[in-house]
């Protein structure tokens, strides 16, 4: 739209260079109409007093004639010098600006022009150039904490497979937390990479017409063995036998399955998730009837790398964020009077959000 708007604004003066340029030849045409007018006007004594000064009279004309194309030729290219310093000029800063952007540096600049769609186009420019900025930021801050993370494990790792190799520890018990750790550590790597594709702005989802209700019972069926291994069941209060919403399936049904493992760490004997609609909307909730969450930690459940008591990775939250928020919608976590954590994901019917 932009882009558009300059093309026709580039074309608006050129045309009104050309037009300028045929009035300075239509006035040195005109300029040889009216002279040979005047001339056929003239009474016999004028023709004869011309007749005697002829040569002189042709001279001053043929002057006045080169000094008036002249001066409209020097017109034509003072113009021409500042309408073609008018278009070149600001397209020149902003390629400049665009071969910044692309060497690294997202500072937006500060120019103003006076035309409005090249002042409109540098506005849109520096609002892309803030979302790289931003975008590039938080990717080196999750390239540094990822690799903290990382490092954690593979210490320990490294540590206990010393200690089996020196001998200076229980072969048995060694082995068992390092395989602990592996599996801590293959969950991480499998987060990190699950996050990082949901961020990438290359990256498309499809969304199609899917039944939560259906979906909610599926992820509670894949944690069943996990929830059977702590004593915990899971109790489902639906509003219908059947909801559906426009979503991408993969990513709304890793959504629900991180809120339903979180549950299973905390909870004492029972998880409840539930799928109602409101208010033109749809609602889930995933609650358990644990102890609930600490009113230090609750404003930073949902951040990235934050591990509360009892976490695993401090990205399983984060993700769910991701993903709700990519669908138009949003997710809070609260406790419940009685006890208990609450994370509540609110979607909006029938907003069409194109995901990436």
């Amino acid at each position: 739209m932009k882009s558009r708007g300059v093309k026709k604004q580039i074309r608006l003066r050129k045309r009104i260079l050309a037009a300028f340029s045929a009035v300075l030849f239509f006035s040195f045409g005109f300029t040889a109409i009216i002279f040979n007018i005047a001339i056929r006007m003239l009474s016999p004594a004028d023709e004869y007093y011309l007749v005697q000064h002829q040569q002189s009279f042709i001279g001053r004309a043929g002057l006045t004639q080169f000094v008036l194309v002249g001066i409209m030729f020097a017109v034509a290219v003072i113009v021409t010098y500042f309408l073609s310093n008018s278009i070149t000029r600001p397209i020149e800063k902003l390629g400049k600006f665009a071969l910044d952007v692309g060497s690294g540096n997202f500072k937006p600049n500060e120019y103003e022009f006076k035309d409005i769609e090249l002042d409109e186009l540098n506005t849109a420019l520096n609002k892309s150039v803030k979302q790289l900025g931003d975008y590039d930021s938080e990717q080196k801050t999750f390239f540094q904490n990822a690799s903290h993370e990382l490092r954690t494990p593979l210490m320990s790792i490294k540590c206990y497979a010393e200690g089996i190799s020196f001998g200076i520890m229980d072969s048995k018990q060694a082995a068992e937390t390092i395989l602990a750790e592996t599996d801590k550590l293959a969950e991480l790597v499998e987060d990190l990479l699950y996050i990082s594709k949901i961020d990438s702005i290359a990256t498309s989802y499809t969304k199609m017409r899917v039944d939560l209700v259906e979906v909610m019972r599926d992820c509670a069926g894949r944690q069943q063995a996990m929830a059977d291994k702590r004593q915990i069941g899971f109790a489902f209060d639906f509003s219908d036998s059947q909801i559906y919403y426009e979503c991408a399936k993969e990513l709304m049904s890793r959504a629900i399955d991180n809120l339903i493992s979180n549950a299973i760490r905390y909870a004492a004997t029972k998880i409840t998730l539930s799928c109602h609609r409101k208010g033109g909307g749809i609602e889930i909730r995933v609650s358990d009837d644990g102890n609930g969450i600490g009113s230090d930690i609750l404003p930073h459940v949902f951040e990235r790398f934050y591990k509360g008591s009892g976490g695993n990775t401090g990205i399983g939250l984060s993700i769910v964020k991701s993903i709700v928020e990519q669908h138009g919608g949003y997710v809070k976590a609260e406790n419940a009077d009685d006890g208990g954590a609450v994370f509540t994901i609110n979607l909006q019917a029938g907003i069409n959000v194109e995901l990436k």
